[in-house]
C-alpha cells in the first residue's frame, strides 16, 4: 500500500477529530476536561464506551492471536460483563455519592493521605505503561507502512503522532473524549464489518458462507476445561476476566472520567451494562476477522508472520487484496489509537494535576492558575508517553495484548487490594506502610508465580492479578500491627 494513501487516511480521520474537538470545547472549563460537566446523556456514552475499550492493541493483536489461542479470549470477555456488573452496582454508587473528580480520592477519606497518594501514583504507573505499549502498535504498524519506505526514524514517528494526539485533547478533556469515542466506535465497527466482508468475497464466499466457514475452522475454539495448568483454562481466564474488567473500568481513572460523566448513577449504571453487552459482540467480530485472516493465507500461500501481531496489517496491504481493504485497516487502526491515546493522556493528567499536584488544593478558588498547571501536565505527559513507547520499540518482544495484561495484573493488584479492603472492610491500616506494601506487592507475586512454575509447571494467567490484590490485603491487614494512629473512615 502507498505510503501516500496512508497519509491520506490519517488526515482525513484527524480532520474529522480536530474538528469534533473544536466544537466540544467551546466554552471549556476545568470541570469540562475533568468530568464533562456531568451532563453527558448515557445512551452516548455507552455507544462510545464500546469503541473507548477498543485500542490499537485489540485491532491488531486480536485477530492476530487467534493463531495461536483460537478464540481463547471470549472466555476472558465473557467475564468482563460480569465485571461491568459488579462495577454498576458496588463502585458507580460510592463515587456519585463522594461526588468524586479522581476515584482515588476515596482512599484518603478512607485510610489517609499515603494510601491515596499510593493508589494515584500506581494508577500513574499502570496507565503510563499500559497506554504507552497499545499506542506503540499503531505506531510500529505506521513505521512498516509509511516511515521505513520514507526513511523516517521511528522516534520522530512517535513525536509527531503523539504531539496530534496532545492537539486535540488539550482543551476539551473528557467532554470531547465522549464524542471522538462516537466516531472511533463508527469507524471500528464499520471497518471490521467491511474488512470480513471484502475478504470473504475475494476468498469466494457469500455472506451466508461465512458463518459455516468460520465455524468449521480449527481455530474457532472458544472453552478450554482439559488442562487447568494452562493458562488458558476456561476458569482462569473467566474469573480474571471478572477482575480485569473491575481494575481497567472500575478503578482506573480514564475509563471511570466517561462513566462519572452521566447526570447519576443510575444512568451510568445503564451505560456500563449495555456498553459490556456490545464491546462481546465487537471482540467477536474480531476473532472471527482472524479466522478469515488465517484462511486468506492459507489459500494464497502466504506465509502467516511470526508475531502475530503482523496478521492483520500483512493481508490487508498484500497486492492481491483491493485497495479498500488497506485503507478500511488504517482508518479502523487510527481510529482505535489515536482515542485510546487521547483518552490516556487525558486521564493521566487529571490523576496527575488533581492526586500528585494536589491541584484543586494548591489552586482552589483561582481557575486560571489550576488551567495552567493542567496545560504544563498534559505536555509532560505526551512527552513521557512518547519516550515510553519508544523504550518499548527496542525492549519488548511479546505481543502486545498479552504484555498490557501483564502489566495490569502487576500494577493494578495493589489498586484491587485498596479499594477491595477500604470498601468491604471496617479494618484499619497503617497509612505509613501503604507504600511500601503497594512496592513489594507486584515482587512478592511474581515470585510466587516463578516458584510455582518451577515446581509444578502451573502456568499462571492473568489471576496473578487476584494473587497481587490478595498479597496486598494481608499486608494492609498486617500493618494494623504496627503502633500508629489509623484512618479507620466508614465503608459502605
Amino acid at each position: 500500500m502507498s505510503p501516500a494513501i496512508v497519509i491520506l487516511t490519517i488526515t482525513v480521520y484527524f480532520a474529522l477529530l480536530l474538528t469534533i474537538s473544536r466544537l466540544a470545547s467551546r466554552r471549556a472549563t476545568n470541570a469540562t476536561f475533568f468530568t464533562g460537566n456531568r451532563r453527558t446523556p448515557w445512551p452516548l456514552v455507552a455507544f462510545a464506551m464500546a469503541g473507548a475499550v477498543i485500542s490499537g492493541v485489540t485491532f491488531i493483536s486480536v485477530p492476530g492471536m487467534v493463531v495461536t489461542k483460537g478464540y481463547a479470549y471470549l472466555q476472558m470477555v465473557m467475564g468482563f460483563i460480569v465485571g461491568y456488573a459488579v462495577i454498576s452496582l458496588v463502585l458507580l454508587p460510592l463515587f456519585y455519592r463522594r461526588n468524586l473528580v479522581s476515584i482515588y480520592s476515596y482512599l484518603e477519606d478512607r485510610f489517609g493521605r499515603r494510601s491515596y497518594k499510593s493508589g494515584a501514583m500506581m494508577f500513574f504507573i499502570s496507565e503510563i505503561l499500559g497506554a504507552s505499549v497499545r499506542f506503540f502498535v499503531v505506531c510500529a504498524v505506521l513505521q512498516m507502512l509509511v516511515c521505513d519506505p520514507l526513511g523516517i526514524p521511528f522516534a520522530i514517528n512517535v513525536l509527531v503522532t503523539i504531539s496530534l494526539i496532545w492537539l486535540y485533547t488539550a482543551r476539551g478533556g473528557v467532554k470531547t473524549l465522549i464524542w471522538t469515542d462516537v466516531l472511533k466506535s463508527a469507524c471500528l465497527i464499520l471497518s471490521v464489518v467491511l474488512c470480513i466482508f471484502f475478504i470473504s468475497r475475494n476468498l469466494g464466499l457469500s455472506l451466508s458462507d461465512i458463518p459455516a466457514a468460520i465455524k468449521s475452522h480449527e481455530s474457532a475454539s472458544i472453552f478450554h476445561f482439559s488442562d487447568p495448568k494452562s493458562g488458558l483454562y476456561f476458569w482462569k481466564q473467566f474469573v480474571a476476566g471478572i477482575f480485569m474488567a473491575i481494575v481497567m473500568n472500575g478503578l482506573n481513572q480514564d475509563m471511570m472520567q466517561r462513566h462519572l460523566s452521566c447526570r447519576d448513577s443510575k444512568a451510568s449504571r445503564k451505560n456500563m451494562i449495555v456498553s459490556g453487552i456490545v464491546q462481546f459482540g465487537v471482540i467477536a467480530l474480531f476473532l472471527m476477522l482472524g479466522t478469515l485472516l488465517i484462511v486468506y493465507c492459507s489459500a494464497r500461500g502466504i506465509a502467516i508472520p511470526e508475531k502475530t501481531d503482523d496478521l492483520f496489517g500483512l493481508v490487508a496491504a498484500h497486492p492481491s487484496m483491493p485497495l479498500i481493504v488497506g485503507v478500511l485497516f488504517i482508518a479502523g487502526l487510527v481510529a482505535a489509537a489515536y482515542s485510546a491515546a487521547g483518552s490516556a493522556l487525558t486521564s493521566l493528567t487529571t490523576s496527575f494535576t488533581i492526586d500528585i499536584l494536589d491541584g484543586r488544593k494548591r489552586h482552589e478558588g483561582d481557575e486560571s492558575a489550576l488551567a495552567r498547571l493542567r496545560r504544563r501536565v498534559h505536555l509532560l505527559m505526551s512527552l513521557l508517553m512518547a519516550a515510553v513507547i519508544i523504550a518499548f520499540y527496542y525492549l519488548s518482544s511479546e505481543d502486545a495484548i498479552s504484555a498490557v495484561y501483564t502489566l495490569a495484573s502487576y500494577t493494578y493488584g495493589p489498586i484491587l487490594g485498596l479499594f477491595a479492603y477500604g470498601i468491604f472492610s471496617n479494618a484499619p491500616v497503617n497509612d505509613r506502610a501503604v507504600p511500601a506494601i503497594c512496592l513489594l506487592s507486584p515482587v512478592f507475586a511474581w515470585i510466587i508465580q516463578w516458584s510455582i512454575a518451577l515446581t509444578t509447571g502451573y502456568q499462571t494467567g492473568f489471576e496473578l492479578l487476584l494473587l497481587n490484590a490478595v498479597i496486598t490485603i494481608a499486608g494492609l491487614r498486617l500493618s494494623a500491627l504496627i503502633p500508629e494512629k489509623s484512618y479507620v473512615k466508614e465503608s459502605i
